[in-house]
This record gives structure tokens, C-alpha cells and sequence, in this order.
């Protein structure tokens, strides 16, 4: 829910004005059957508590609504409900919701390193991944049903209207949340056992019917073989991290190659020997053109370091999303064309098409106005508006009225007094 830094009754004031120029000015469009959705708001205040049970009839209601309150955040039920301003789950009459999936930079591996404009980068691959990988590709979702929509703050979500999920639990949600984190996933499923022909190393026929059955048995073994990348579901996710990891071997050298393995318990000295094997004498090579794992079935050190990179392969792919807000069938969510309490940058729809090169620092900025506003920076800031900020703690600037917001709101920058 909202993160929202506090701000003195003057800066409250000059924040409420520039959302209320917005809200004057925008025409907010109404989630589909928005009179049997709930909708939920912070005002602009020190005491920020949220106000809940509002309904509203149409698209035109809901403009003028907004016009009204000026919020400081706004959402919208996922839920559609037969009485959607009652004060009871129970009481509203819960008739389905949307399925949503969040991915916000506060629940992803790796974002802890990097500043804000990095946290959202990281956030729109993992997007597509969860997008296209999950959604579209295993479960067979129709994109016209679907919304991709940037919060306005550190991430991302996924508005999904599919009839054939709108009745679901928060107990079937919760398996659409498991198999996109890879929960009970068992990784080795990427890993075939075949039959091979010793003598010309491909995949070897039925030859116990075969004319001279014996001598053929004779050059045929069992073996493995790590599945096609395009397999369906986690087997092919596998596969494809699983290569994804040999070629950052292959790329950065035996160096790289020693360290990920020392840092999965392998000792110094297995994990030198097996670099050297994969990596300067062309193990990864073989194993990349014809994906026969010979290499590793050799030894009991090389069948532990087989398990060691398929699973760490299959965390390199896993999905990643907010699994309270895909389960939670009352869920309320960013309303889409509102202006976020915390950065004042939009909440913007953007088609899949046009997500990568989507810049929120351009895209999801209020409309320029005249003038420019006196601040303070209270920190050192570093975005990259249009023409790079950079500023240092104490220093003082004019700045355009949707940057100023964007910083004051976020407790970076001050409102700098008036002369006198």
C-alpha cells in the first residue's frame, strides 16, 4: 500500500495544487464495470488514513469524483461486488475479481545494490519474463485480456481480465503464484534419459528387432541429455537457465567458472579441475551444441556438480512477483491514470509493445507547466530526468514543477522559502 513520506501542512498544500491541475485537466479512465468495483483513497493530509467504501457509477462519476477529493493515492477493488460501498466484505457480495500480479523492486534478487532508476530497469525485464514466459506462453492467456500498467512507484503490475480466472480462490491463485515462483519444481525434470548410439552419439532406435540386435544393444547406452530450450513449462526454463549459466562460463573464463561453484560448497580444488575441463578444453562447447551431459556423469563429484548448476539455472529463470496481491481476491490496486502520492509520476498503461523503451523519467512525468519552483536538495540526488539531475545535500536550484514534486514528494528536496 501507499509508502508516503510526511510532509508540513505548506509543502501538502503546493502538492494538492499541482494534483488538482492534473485532475482538473485529465479525464481518468474507469476500470471496466467500475459501478460494481470499490474505490479507495489517501487525502492530502498529515493524518493520512484511507478512506474506503467509495463507489461510483461510471467514467464520468469517476472524474468528477477525483476532481473533487484531489487524492493523494487512489485505488480501485480487483473485486467486482454486488454493493460495492458497503462496509463488509460480506456485506459487498464478492461476484470475482481480476487476476493481478505485482513485481516490485522491494521484492526482487539484486535490487538492494542499485539506485531507484536501476531498481525500475530490473523491474521491466523481470516484467517481460513474468509476461511472456509465464503468462502468455504457459498459461495460454489471450494479451487483449491482459493490462500492463507501471505503478508509479518501484514496479510494475499485471492487470489480467480473463473470464476463466475471475472466479478463482485465493487457494487456486496461490498454485498460479507457486508455479511462477517454481515452487516444488524439481529441476532434474530437465534432464532426459535417453538412449545413445556410443559409436555416432545420437539418439539411438529400438534395435532389439533390428537384424544383428545384439551387436546394436551392445553399442547403445543409456544416458542424459538436458531437454530443448523451447520445451514447454519449467522443463524448457530450466534447459534455457541451465545454458544461460555455461555461456556467462564461457564468456567471463575458468575465473568465473571457480568462484560460482565455491560459492555453491564445491571445494578449490574440484571446482579448478572442472573449470579447466569445461571451459579450456571445450566441455561447455560440446555440451552447448548437443546438450549430451557426459561431462558430469563420469564421477560422483562431476553428478553433484550436474545437480549444482541445474538448479542454479532454474533460479536464474524463476519468476518473481508479490504473491499477497495475486492471492488476495479483495485486493485493491493503483488506479491507472492517477498520479502516486510518493513520486508524482502517473500510473501509466503502456502497451507490451512499447514497455521497452518506456522511461518513467519521461513517460510518467505530470504534463510541463510554467515556472519553475525554489527547492533545496536535503540529499544528494541523482535521476535521470531529460537532462541528468545531479545535486549534492544543501544545494539549492529552480527546477520544472513536475521534477520538484517528484523530489519533494519523495523526501529528497525541500520547498525553498520566499524571500523575506
Amino acid at each position: 500500500m501507499a509508502k508516503t513520506v510526511p510532509l508540513d501542512a505548506p509543502t501538502l498544500a503546493w502538492a494538492r495544487v499541482a494534483f488538482a491541475r492534473y485532475y482538473q485537466a485529465t479525464a481518468v479512465p474507469a476500470p471496466e464495470r467500475i459501478a460494481h468495483r470499490e474505490i479507495a483513497l489517501f487525502p492530502f493530509a498529515e493524518a493520512t488514513l484511507m478512506r474506503r467504501h467509495a463507489t461510483v457509477p461510471s467514467a464520468e462519476a469517476l472524474s468528477g469524483y477525483l476532481r473533487e477529493a484531489v487524492p493523494r493515492h487512489v485505488y480501485y477493488s480487483s473485486a467486482y461486488y454486488r454493493a460495492p460501498a458497503e462496509p463488509t466484505m460480506a456485506a459487498k457480495g464478492w461476484l470475482g475479481a481480476d487476476l493481478i500480479f505485482d513485481l516490485d523492486a522491494d521484492h526482487l534478487r539484486g535490487a538492494e545494490t542499485l539506485d531507484y532508476a536501476g531498481q525500475l530497469r530490473l523491474v521491466k525485464r523481470r516484467l517481460l519474463d513474468l509476461y511472456d514466459d509465464f503468462l502468455i506462453r504457459d498459461f495460454g492467456i489471450d494479451p487483449n485480456a491482459t493490462a500492463l500498467v507501471f505503478s508509479g512507484g518501484r514496479g510494475y503490475h499485471v492487470h489480467v481480465r480473463d473470464e476463466r480466472f475471475r472466479s478463482f480462490t485465493s487457494a487456486e491463485r496461490r498454485e498460479l503464484v507457486d508455479y511462477v515462483l517454481g515452487t516444488g519444481v524439481e529441476p532434474r525434470a530437465a534432464i532426459e534419459q535417453v538412449r545413445e548410439d556410443v559409436r555416432s552419439g545420437r539418439v539411438a532406435g529400438d534395435a532389439t528387432v533390428e537384424a544383428g540386435a545384439t551387436a546394436r544393444r551392445a553399442s547403445v547406452r543409456s544416458a542424459a541429455r538436458l531437454a530443448e530450450e523451447d520445451a514447454p513449462g519449467w522443463k524448457g526454463r530450466v534447459a534455457r537457465g541451465f545454458n544461460l549459466l555455461l555461456h556467462q562460463w564461457q564468456q567471463d573464463g575458468e575465473l568465473r567458472a571457480v568462484s560460482d561453484m565455491e560459492s555453491w560448497g564445491i571445494s578449490p580444488e574440484v571446482a579448478r579441475r572442472w573449470a579447466k575441463r569445461l571451459v579450456r578444453k571445450g566441455g561447455l562447447e560440446r555440451i552447448l551444441t548437443q546438450r549430451w551431459l557426459h561431462e558430469f556423469e563420469e564421477s560422483a563429484d562431476g553428478r553433484a556438480l550436474l545437480d549444482a548448476v541445474v538448479r542454479r539455472g532454474s533460479v536464474e529463470v524463476q519468476g518473481e512477483t508479490d504473491a499477497p496481491v495475486t492471492t488476495d481476491i479483495h485486493r485493491l490496486i493503483r488506479l491507472p491514470g492517477s498520479l502516486h502520492g510518493g513520486t508524482g509520476f502517473r500510473v501509466v498503461a503502456v502497451r507490451r509493445d512499447a514497455i521497452p523503451d518506456f522511461d518513467p523519467f519521461r513517460d510518467a512525468l505530470l504534463p510541463e507547466t510554467e515556472g519553475t519552483v525554489p527547492v533545496t536538495f536535503l540529499t544528494e540526488v541523482r535521476h535521470p530526468f531529460g537532462w541528468g539531475l545531479h545535486r549534492t545535500a544543501g544545494a539549492t536550484d529552480e527546477l520544472p514543477t513536475p521534477q520538484a514534486l517528484f523530489l519533494v514528494l519523495r523526501g529528497e528536496a525541500a520547498l525553498r522559502p520566499a524571500p523575506g
